[in-house]
């Protein structure tokens, strides 16, 4: 409703202010003339102007701090908008702004004119009209009593259901802990009944190697026209050695690939060059198909013993005295 009559006011205020070539209208409104303390009320400020007499520049007043007055106090301003207020007249324009005040005071409260300055003519400004705020306290029943007693609690009789809640999780927490009780006495029982076999000495590199190229020599495959696989058991052999012993890939990798990585191994270089020319020859035989003399098996055999007995670590050999003096291995063996 209120906003209907506000309305009709602008409207009514359009058809009847007529503009002169310098002339600008300005109006404040007030929502409501009364109010309670602390209620709001909205004051709306027009300004009507014909942008095509000349107006090019107002100044809307400004409101400093929150309050107008000493007693009426700014609760929050909108932006100024421009709108055409009436469509029989589009040469006319209005602006406008909402303040939205209240005031903690009862009494009757002017508010005073808005000041607007057109063109900066600071000389000639232009006052909207002044305001009338009435204010009133709230009224109190003088028949009550001032000072009235402190009811009592109220009583509330006791139930369990209202540890329904903490009741469950009760019973979750303790069907959990018997859980975690019942697997830990089982673990530690089947722990206990468990016996602990003593961990088995590893056989040392070297040992496993010369065993394998001793069964190799006894055997003498190459005799049953099996040299490729005779050349490929004694490669093999040593490639496992090289990979047990210095922590290389030798299996996997090829002659040049090994022998560039045995470089960097600390090791003589005769027993470098036995090695060489065993896995050179050993390719010859496996992928050339070449077929050796038959000094030549004794001799690459003979060479795969040198590399092992000369590269094999002096720990391990204290090693497999103390704990397994039974294995011997023969270091100069003949075919």
């Amino acid at each position: 409703m209120r906003n209907y009559f506000k309305i009709v006011f602008i409207f009514l205020f359009v058809l009847t202010t007529k503009f002169s070539s310098s002339q600008v209208s300005v109006r404040a409104v007030l929502d409501t003339a009364k109010i309670r303390i602390g209620e709001q009320v909205k004051l709306d400020l027009y300004l009507l102007y014909n942008p095509n007499s000349g107006v090019s520049k107002i100044e809307w007043p400004s409101i400093t701090g929150d309050t107008i007055t000493e007693k009426i106090e700014v609760i929050s301003t909108t932006a100024i908008d421009t709108t055409m207020p009436s469509k029989s007249d589009p040469g006319v324009l209005q602006q406008h702004q909402q303040l939205l005040i209240s005031a903690y005071d009862s009494g009757y409260f002017a508010i005073p004119p808005f000041k607007f300055i057109i063109n900066g003519d600071t000389a000639n400004p232009v006052y909207t009209e002044v305001l009338l705020l009435e204010v009133h306290t709230v009224p109190t029943d003088s028949s009550a009593k001032k000072i009235k007693d402190i009811k009592e609690p109220l009583g509330e009789p006791f139930s369990w259901l209202w540890y329904k809640e903490y009741f469950y999780w009760g019973i979750a927490a303790l069907v959990f802990i018997i859980a975690i009780w019942i697997f830990v006495y089982y673990r530690n029982k089947r722990l206990a009944n468990k016996i602990i076999e003593p961990e088995k000495p590893k056989i040392p590199a070297h040992i496993t190697a010369l065993a394998s190229l001793e069964r190799i020599r006894e055997t003498q495959i190459w005799k049953e026209n099996k040299t490729k696989e005779y050349y490929s058991d004694i490669t093999d052999t040593v490639r496992l050695y090289i990979e047990e012993r210095f922590g290389i890939m030798a299996l996997e990798s090829t002659t040049d690939e090994l022998l560039g990585m045995m470089k960097s191994q600390v090791i003589d270089n005769v027993s470098k060059e036995k090695l060489q020319v065993m896995l050179k020859l050993a390719d010859f035989v496996k992928f050339a198909k070449m077929i050796p003399m038959e000094q030549e098996h004794a001799l690459t055999l003979q060479s795969a013993f040198d590399f092992v007995n000369g590269t094999k670590r002096e720990e391990e050999m204290q090693i497999v005295e103390e704990k397994t003096p039974e294995i011997k291995v023969t270091n100069d063996p003949k075919p």
